[in-house]
Order: structure tokens, then C-alpha cells, then sequence
């Protein structure tokens, strides 16, 4: 008797045996993946990190400008107060610059003594004199702008170990700026020129609010376009269109669009926009025009997985009580999508907003010194004034391309966020 179950045993031993190797690898495998996935993650956010604090780092100091302090003469035998934009204040500048270095005499020095202050000073001081004419006559404290290079002397971005003859700043100029600096004329603030102005070509006078505005306005004609025509295209398309080969044409084609390279749209804006109907080169108007054809496939597409994602049961319910089928979607799906809806349009928005290809073909690439106004007024927006400073080989735009891609992705975190919120705020589990 015990012969005839030994075998038997041994055998769910063995089995048992088995098995217990198998969960134990099956559990090890699921331990690997899960380090995997842990370690792809970690790599992710160090390979952010990275990248945010190397351009923290590098546009920060754009956010900060050096201020020099001359005392300035405001001659009354040079001003004519009927024409101040025919008056050289900024010789009165470099005159004032001048006699706090009376050593200074060879023209080419005092070339160099001038570029230290910037050519906004004369700007400035017209402004100062426009507000308040009695300054004419007297003499006066004044902070104004300084050269880009001896803001960057001062934010320590040169490297002054290198030989002279490697570096922008030539040796007696760091010795006139360590005076400066040794006297107090030198102070830093906030770079208000930065927040509040337009582009230039003089670094420290280049702004980045123009863009702002212009990207304020582009987006404003791509929601006003795209919202309303997306929605509507995605209600039909989801709630009244008959199953059939047209319809499912469309449908494809849609979802074509949405994986067509953004340049396409630039093309087409071109073609059509421009050249067919004349409108404004380099306006807001065109480019919200162009975005919003390149955004809409992205907002038809969220919009009908939001409808999609209704319960049958709320249609059915509301037919049941005598609804009309316009009633049923107009009153109880498309507000119980509008969670959904406002999420994918907020996305959509928010990589139309980091787009340059599209906007490049129609001209927002022009160099724009007044802030946009209105929706026909040239413009250009924050990616393209990214790629124009990047271009531009002065030194001191190298911070300030920093500090506007800082502002670009602080606009697209605010929407990202926007679309979070507005999604726990009203979205329902069903």
C-alpha cells in the first residue's frame, strides 16, 4: 500500500517544487520591471531637472540689469524744447562719462569709455526731459542703462583670466569698470526694459513683450476660430452623422491632419491667407488663422472622446422624458463632455502656442520693435523671438533666449495646469 502512494507523492513534491520556482521567478520578473520602470522614470526627471536648471541658470541673469549713475548737465544752449528728438543726449552722457575719467583723451579710448553706457541712455534722457522740462538747466544724478558688456562684466559672464586679445572687454576697459564699481556708480535691478518693451537690436534694450503680446493675440484668434468649428464638427460627426463612406472619409482624413507635420499649415496659410486673400503679412490675425486650422483636428479628436465617454443611459434617459435629440445633446451630453472638451482645446492651445514652423511661413519672423496693439499689426510670438535671439551672435542674448524660453514654458505649465484643474473640478466618474 505505502508503494503505490510513494509515487504519487514524490510527484506533487516535485510539482509543488515547480510551481514555487515559478511564482518565485514570475515575482522576480515583476520586481525587475517595476526597477525598470523606476529607473526610466528617475532618468526622465534627472534629464528634466537638468535641462530646467541649465536654463534657469543661464536666463536668470536677464531678468537683472547694471545701472550706471552720471551726473548729468542739461545744457539749455543744446536742448531745443520744440524739437527734442533732434537733441544728442547721449553725448551729454558720454560727456558726463568723460569727466569722471579726466585721464581719458585719445579718441579711441574714449570710444571704448562710451561703450559702456548704453544707447538707450539718450531714450531715457529725452523721456526724463519730456516729463519734466525744468530739468533744463540743471544738473543731475541719473541711473542710466548700461553697455551690454559691462552688464556682462558685472554679472561675472566674461571669463577676464583669458587673454586680452580672447575676450569682448579689452583690459583698460574691466579697470574703468572696477572704478566704477569701487566709486557706487554701478547698481543692479530689475530689468524692466526686458518685461516691459519690444525687440532691439541692442541687447540690453531688447524686450520680450512684444511676443508676449503677439503670442496673447494669436492665441485669442485660434480659440475664437478653432473652439466654436472644432466643437460643433465633433457634435455632429459624434451625435447625427449616419454611418456611411463619406462620413468615414471624413473621419480618417481628420485624424490624418492631426499627424501632418506643422510646417504643411504654414504652406497653406501662405497660399491661401496671403496670397489669395491679402491679408496682413506678419499679423496675429494670420497666424491665429493658421494655428487654429493646425489645432482643430487636435480639439475634434478630444471632443469626441469626451462625447463618446457619456453613459448611453444619460441619452436614453432624457429620450425617455420626451427630448428632442438636439435637446438631448445640446442639455445634458455636451455639458457632461464640456469637462473633457475644455481639456483637449487648453492642450490644443498649448502646442499651438510652442509652434515657430508655421509662423515662420508667414512671416512672423520680421523684426519687431513696437508691442502689436491689435490683431492686424505686425507681430511676432515667443518661440520666434527664441529662434531670432538664439540667432543673434551678441553675447548677452544668449541670457535673454534663456529667459524667454523660461517664460514659454512657464506659459505652457499655467495651461497644463488649467486643463488639470478644470478637469477635477468638473469631471464626473461614471
Amino acid at each position: 500500500m505505502t508503494d503505490m502512494t510513494m509515487p504519487k507523492t514524490e510527484g506533487l513534491a516535485v510539482s509543488s517544487q515547480a510551481y514555487r520556482k515559478r511564482i518565485k521567478k514570475r515575482y522576480a520578473a515583476e520586481r525587475r520591471f517595476r526597477a525598470y520602470g523606476i529607473a526610466a522614470i528617475a532618468v526622465a526627471v534627472a534629464f528634466l531637472i537638468g535641462l530646467l536648471g541649465t536654463i534657469t541658470a543661464k536666463g536668470a541673469p536677464a531678468f537683472l540689469q547694471t545701472n550706471i549713475t552720471l551726473n548729468i548737465f542739461f545744457d539749455p544752449e543744446k536742448i531745443d524744447t520744440e524739437n527734442l528728438n533732434g537733441v544728442n543726449f547721449q553725448a551729454m552722457a558720454r560727456n558726463a562719462l568723460y569727466d569722471m575719467f579726466p585721464e581719458v583723451t585719445e579718441r579711441r579710448e574714449k570710444r571704448q569709455l562710451g561703450q559702456l553706457i548704453s544707447v538707450a541712455a539718450d531714450q531715457q534722457l529725452r523721456e526724463m526731459v519730456r516729463a519734466d522740462p525744468s530739468l533744463i538747466g540743471q544738473r543731475k544724478d541719473v541711473q542710466l542703462l548700461a553697455g551690454d558688456d559691462l552688464d556682462l562684466v558685472v554679472k561675472g559672464t566674461y571669463d577676464l583670466s583669458q587673454p586680452e586679445a580672447e575676450r569682448p572687454v579689452s583690459d583698460v576697459q574691466v579697470a574703468w569698470i572696477d572704478k566704477l564699481q569701487a566709486q557706487g556708480h554701478l547698481a543692479r535691478g530689475i530689468a524692466w526694459p526686458f518685461l516691459t518693451t519690444g525687440d532691439s537690436r541692442e541687447p540690453e534694450m531688447a524686450g520680450i513683450w512684444g511676443a508676449v503680446m503677439g503670442s496673447l493675440l494669436t492665441l485669442s484668434v485660434t480659440l475664437a476660430v478653432s473652439f466654436p468649428i472644432g466643437v460643433l464638427a465633433a457634435v455632429y460627426l459624434q451625435e447625427f452623422a449616419t454611418k456611411n463612406r463619406w462620413n468615414d472619409l471624413i473621419e480618417v482624413n481628420i485624424n490624418n491632419l492631426a499627424a501632418v507635420p506643422s510646417i504643411v499649415f504654414g504652406l497653406l496659410g501662405l497660399a491661401v491667407f496671403l496670397n489669395f486673400f491679402g491679408m496682413p503679412r506678419s499679423a496675429p490675425l494670420v497666424g491665429g488663422l493658421v494655428l487654429a486650422l493646425m489645432t482643430l483636428p487636435t480639439i475634434i479628436i478630444a471632443t469626441r472622446a469626451a462625447l463618446a465617454a457619456v453613459p448611453p443611459s444619460i441619452r436614453e434617459a432624457a429620450l425617455g422624458v420626451g427630448a428632442s435629440e438636439l435637446q438631448v445633446v445640446t442639455h445634458h451630453v455636451v455639458p457632461l463632455a464640456m469637462p473633457g472638451i475644455l481639456t483637449g482645446t487648453i492642450i490644443g492651445l498649448a502646442q499651438a502656442l510652442g509652434e515657430t514652423a508655421p509662423l515662420l511661413m508667414i512671416g512672423m519672423v520680421a523684426f519687431i520693435v513696437d508691442v502689436p496693439a491689435n490683431f492686424t499689426d505686425p507681430a511676432t510670438v515667443l518661440p520666434v523671438q527664441i529662434y531670432l535671439w538664439a540667432d543673434s551672435p551678441e553675447r548677452a542674448f544668449e541670457a535673454r533666449t534663456s529667459a524667454a524660453i523660461m517664460v514659454l514654458i512657464g506659459f505652457l505649465i499655467l495651461m497644463n495646469a488649467i486643463a488639470v484643474v478644470l478637469r477635477r473640478r468638473f469631471e464626473r466618474r461614471w
